[in-house]
């Protein structure tokens, strides 16, 4: 399900990070704009994503873990100005229509992108 193939052509692609709104977990009326990994395309129109994060999780990864929150180094890229480390999470598959994708941020190595692909298959084998 999950294929390789970034264009920088302004179309949300699989391999690259985009911006979108991600609602809270907490609270899905309430959330922000944030960067997300594009793992594929299903029926319907519908991305698969995964969220990122700049902050970092390693030094607390046993607590998120408790939360089955789970975390993997992604580095840094385009998708953040300020050029911060990122981090991707695997338990949390988005499905996110097309049209919610604001702007391209930046392609993911593909070395990284397998890597995550095969990480998050973990959580939903069906990747």
């Amino acid at each position: 399900m999950s294929s390789y193939t970034p264009e920088v052509d302004g179309l949300p692609d699989p391999g690259e990070v985009v911006w979108t709104w991600v609602p809270y977990e907490d609270d899905p009326e309430r959330g922000k704009d944030r960067p997300v990994l594009v793992l594929g395309r299903v029926a319907g129109g519908l991305l698969l994503c995964l969220p990122l994060t700049s902050k970092d999780h390693d030094r607390d990864a046993e607590q998120e873990a408790r939360w089955g929150r789970h975390w993997l180094d992604v580095g840094s890229g385009g998708w953040d100005a300020a050029g911060r480390p990122s981090e991707v999470r695997l338990d949390l598959v988005l499905r996110l229509p097309e049209a919610a994708v604001r702007r391209e941020g930046a392609t993911l190595d593909r070395d990284i992108f397998d890597a995550v692909v095969e990480a998050a298959r973990d959580f939903h084998p069906d990747l």
